[in-house]
């Protein structure tokens, strides 16, 4: 609706509001037009009415200018002010010479002849007396010319050169802030603009203090050449006498020029104003009242010594006593106030803050390793008997750390109510990996022969690995020690089954992150053959899983330059990762075949017949990248069911053999163990080292 008031009132043609509205739309007309209007001033002469409304346009105009310059937050806010000024100088000169055609054309008919304002201004300011007129002409103008002008010129200058000077520190503190990431393009971007347009609103300001200057000074010439022409003319063309002429002629003159600095004195403050701002934020009141009043101590000496003037003879002292009474409850005011805002603080700062509400994007947070642990479970953290099961963690961290290779994540432990008292949760990325219920008073006793144990207990089964066990009392242990008994306390438990549990999901702990933080911190020496491999011969994501594939079997990747060689020899001929993978295990020979031997230095295996391996070796199809087995579903039971046959059975002996497979086949036929007997390790000829002592304890 408003949009159609507007535009009908824009289309009357007889409506002003309309047709200030359409105006306003067209600012750019509008200003050439009014630049157009004080150029046409100063060659058309105009009538005394049209006179007194520019006049009164022009000191209006700026005061506007000095009220923006007080309440603007910046200097920048009126980066514009150059030109306005420029503008407003201009008007003041036009006005200048129209009255001065005005006066030397009709100064003889009497004070009124350049108009009432003029008039006014002459009468008020002179009190009848050109001469004092004169003097408070001249004051004017130096207080414009030698003390504001002056001094806002200096000021923008220094302002101008020294943002000149820290301009290129500036930009580089923006692309480092950029480079760090604490701001964004767009903000580098924004920091730039504000930057450049700062220094040139400074240069801009040095050459504006050149046109006030300026003005001040043509002010001074025109008044000056207005008296004495005005008495030369009134004596010689008028008849007028020198008395009279020099009456006449000096009031006109001299309340125009007071028409024309009095704006010129507002338009210089408001540059002053501008340009001594610097880099305060604020209103200029703001600016300037907190920081002459931030200071009560200050304020309480200055009434002091206002008390003092006061109380010197001669001096009058009622103005100095109220000064001082309101410079004192003033400092006292701002104490109290001050002493309020502090003991507030300090209420506030030891007040309990309010919970924080969570961000939701913790919901997406993963514990990567997990304890939850039932309420009767939980004096096993903080137990003063014994090794606490915190203690316990770290240290097998730390053993982990040494045996595997890489750190494994913090094991992040919590209470949970709705497990059994005597129960515990292993989760690994969120998902229960293990659980099982312990007696936390009690000792957790097994025999290595696996025949019942004789003492009294509660009857259960070890929870990593399913043993038959018992739970016995303290007072026992002892005498299970002595009868030859396994006795573990019930953080061990918990610490062994957390183990396993570990090292059955290694591969899928080890990260991206914790790949590159891998390589970051392989020695120096090692440096050079990381950059020389990645990313030319594999990437990050490749190394990581050519070490989750190592992991996956158990192997430690501790030896880590040794892998990262053995990978830059395989990628000369392959990418495959599984290819890679196996070439990296030829290399870690020694540390597979010692990992493998028994307790008599011994590798024992269980190789397969030749007729197994030829079968393998056909089913195997497609070449290089794309290799895949493909085995009739019957076949691979027949095997399934021989390699579960003969393991159990030398389990049964007390044995622990390893597969032996030819290299070709021996990623394929892991996969097929691992489904059903994942502890079960698979090597193949190029990993048994030449000085390792073998045993075949079997064929399958």
């Amino acid at each position: 609706m408003a949009d159609t008031a507007a535009t009908t009132a824009a289309a009357a043609p007889n409506n002003p509001f309309g047709r200030a509205a359409e105006l306003l739309r067209h600012g750019d007309i509008a200003l050439a037009l009014c630049v157009v209007g004080i150029l046409m001033v100063l060659l058309l002469p105009l009538p005394p009415w049209l006179l007194d409304v520019l006049l009164a346009c022009s000191i209006t105009f700026s005061v506007l200018i000095l009220m923006v310059a007080l309440f603007i937050q910046r200097p920048l806010d009126f980066s514009s002010f150059p030109t306005v000024l420029l503008i407003a100088t201009m008007l003041r000169l036009s006005l200048n010479l129209a009255t001065t055609r005005l006066i030397l054309t009709h100064g003889h008919e009497g004070s009124q002849a350049a108009g009432r304002v003029i008039q006014a201004f002459g009468n008020l300011i002179m009190g009848g007396s050109f001469v004092i007129g004169v003097i408070v002409f001249a004051i004017l103008v130096i207080v414009n010319f030698v003390v504001i002008t002056k001094g806002s010129g200096r000021i923008a200058e220094v302002s101008a050169r020294f943002s000149l000077d820290a301009m290129p520190g500036k930009q580089m503190a923006i692309d480092a802030d950029l480079s760090a990431g604490l701001i964004n393009e767009a903000d580098a971007r924004q920091r730039r603009q504000t930057l450049e347009d700062e220094s040139t609103f400074f240069g801009s300001m040095d050459g504006a203090a050149k046109f006030v200057r300026g003005d001040a000074i043509a002010g001074l010439l025109i008044v000056f050449i207005n008296i004495v022409a005005g008495i030369i003319i009134g004596t010689l063309q008028h008849n007028l006498t020198l008395l009279q002429a020099s009456q006449t002629y000096t009031l006109l003159t001299v309340g125009d020029g007071l028409v024309a600095q009095i704006p010129g004195l507002i338009v210089s403050t408001a540059a002053g104003l501008l340009v001594s701002k610097a880099g305060v934020i604020g209103s200029a009141d703001k600016a300037m009242f907190n920081q002459l009043g931030g200071y009560p101590k200050a304020l309480g000496l200055s009434a002091v010594l206002a008390i003092a003037m006061g109380m010197m003879p001669g001096i009058p002292t009622v103005p100095f006593l109220g000064l001082a009474a309101g410079a004192a409850s003033l400092a006292y005011y701002m104490m109290r106030q001050r002493t309020e805002q502090e003991a507030a603080a300090t209420a506030a700062a030891n007040a309990p803050a309010p919970p924080a509400e969570e961000p939701i994007a913790t919901a997406l947070q993963m514990d990567i390793l997990r304890l939850e642990l039932g309420y009767g479970l939980l004096p096993l953290i903080n137990s003063e008997k014994g090794q606490r099961l915190t203690d316990q963690i770290k240290a097998l961290r730390r053993q982990l750390a040494g045996d595997i290779g890489f750190v494994m994540p913090a094991v992040r432990i919590q209470d949970n109510m709705q497990l059994p008292s005597t129960g515990y949760v292993i989760r690994v990325k969120e998902i229960v990996a293990g659980r099982g219920e312990i007696q936390p008073s009690a000792l957790l006793v097994m025999d290595p022969r696996g025949e019942a144990i004789a003492l009294p207990g509660e009857q259960t089964k070890e929870p990593t690995f399913g043993l038959p066990a018992m739970w016995v009392d303290e007072s026992h242990r002892e005498e299970a020690m002595f009868k030859g008994y396994t006795v573990v306390d019930p953080p061990t438990v918990i610490t062994t089954h957390l183990t396993e549990i570990i090292k059955d999901n290694m591969a899928e702990m080890l990260s991206y992150s914790e790949t590159q933080k891998l390589l970051d911190e392989l020695g120096r020496e090692h440096q050079k053959l990381v950059a020389d491999i990645i990313p030319s011969q594999i990437t990050v994501g490749g190394a990581q899983r050519v070490l989750q594939n190592l992991l996956s079997e158990r192997v430690s990747i501790r030896d880590l330059q040794s892998i990262l060689e053995a990978v830059s020899e395989a990628c000369t001929h392959t990418r495959n990762v599984t290819a890679i993978t196996e070439h990296v295990r030829a290399r870690l020979a020694r540390h597979i075949s010692d990992t493998n031997t028994n307790a008599a230095g011994i590798i024992p295996l269980v190789t397969l017949s030749p007729e197994w391996e030829q079968a393998f070796a056909e089913s195997l199809i497609g070449q290089g990248d794309e290799r895949q087995l493909s085995m009739a579903p019957s076949r691979l039971q027949e095997f399934i069911a021989k390699v579960r046959q003969t393991f159990e059975r030398h389990a049964m002996m007390g044995e622990t053999p390893v597969l032996l497979t030819s290299p070709l086949a021996r990623p394929y036929i892991r996969s097929i163990v691992e489904r059903f007997r994942p502890m079960t390790t698979v090597m193949s000829q190029n990993e048994i080292h030449p000085k390792a002592r073998i045993k075949t304890v079997g064929s399958i």
